[in-house]
């Protein structure tokens, strides 16, 4: 019989993967929100940054000191990917844009998987070692309460910069009106190259917190660049909040279906979550 303290349990762990999926999300959204850009490297640079942060925690160093590298590092690749590659997607329009990015994204992650699998053939995990903690009789997981929180915390502090800050208020203007951003001195090819930049350090801690609880591999940066789209449809390619709340709903739906019917199942019910909203509502991608 399943008791309600190990029901408690799987719904602590499902917001623990809602909050992964919800970064994802929110960084693939960023981008093609405000340049029409879907970033299929999305999963590449949460993989990165796992990598990056087990160099550095292997070196010697914390767990909280190769997070901070891993994002820094993960944040200047996403600089150097915008000013190179994405330079040239930006000269064009329309669904041209839309077809040069899907293209140049994914030729990127295909090119960096084949370069990394020579160096990091294994699968790497960043444990927390918190154990587990008692509340109200239900034993709940460390590392999962730790990544709902600081999770919370971070698109806490991403919504307050978008909504209180110059920088984020003239993101939102390119965001609802190009032309207008234009005609009030927003230069939009910056704020381009500042939400990429912001959009791939979120998409790194994604990658850690998933690493926190589960082993990553280079091959993963698929999965995850799927995972992002899969909620990115379900939530609305231009919301924020839609994506927000795509990532902690399907958490909670994937590790709930992978309790009772286990993960074969789990992942099908993803997908065909995301067909349904696109039968039911098809501007989602629009």
């Amino acid at each position: 019989m399943v008791t309600t303290s190990t029901l408690l349990g799987v719904a602590v762990d499902g917001l623990a993967f809602g909050v992964f999926l919800a970064l994802l999300g929110v960084g693939i959204t960023l981008v093609f929100g405000l340049g029409e850009v879907l970033n299929l490297a999305i999963g590449t640079f949460a993989v990165l940054a796992v990598l990056v942060a087990t160099i550095v925690v292997n070196s010697g160093m914390s767990l909280t000191v190769a997070a901070i590298v891993a994002l820094v590092a993960v944040a200047g690749f996403g600089l150097l990917v915008d000013r190179t590659i994405l330079s040239l997607v930006y000269r064009s329009d329309g669904e041209e844009r839309i077809l040069l990015g899907i293209f140049t994204t994914l030729g990127l992650t295909v090119f960096l998987d084949g370069v990394l699998i020579n160096y990091f053939p294994s699968r790497y995990t960043l444990p927390l070692d918190i154990g587990t903690v008692s509340v109200g009789g239900a034993s709940l997981t460390g590392s999962s309460l730790v990544i709902v929180a600081v999770g919370t915390i971070v698109l806490a502090i991403l919504f307050g910069f978008l909504r209180g800050t110059f920088l984020g208020k003239a993101t939102r203007t390119v965001f609802q009106d190009e032309r207008g951003a234009r005609l009030v001195g927003v230069n939009p090819r910056r704020i381009r190259t500042l939400i990429f930049v912001l959009s791939a350090a979120v998409a790194g801690l994604g990658g850690l917190v998933f690493a926190a609880g589960s082993a990553v591999a280079v091959s993963n940066g698929f999965q995850f660049t799927t995972f992002a789209l899969i909620i990115s449809i379900v939530g609305g390619v231009r919301s924020l909040v839609g994506a927000i709340t795509a990532g902690v709903l399907l958490g909670l739906v994937n590790q709930f279906a992978n309790f009772f019917v286990g993960s074969y199942i789990a992942t099908i019910i993803l997908f065909a979550t995301a067909i349904v909203v696109l039968l039911v509502r098809p501007e989602a991608i629009s």
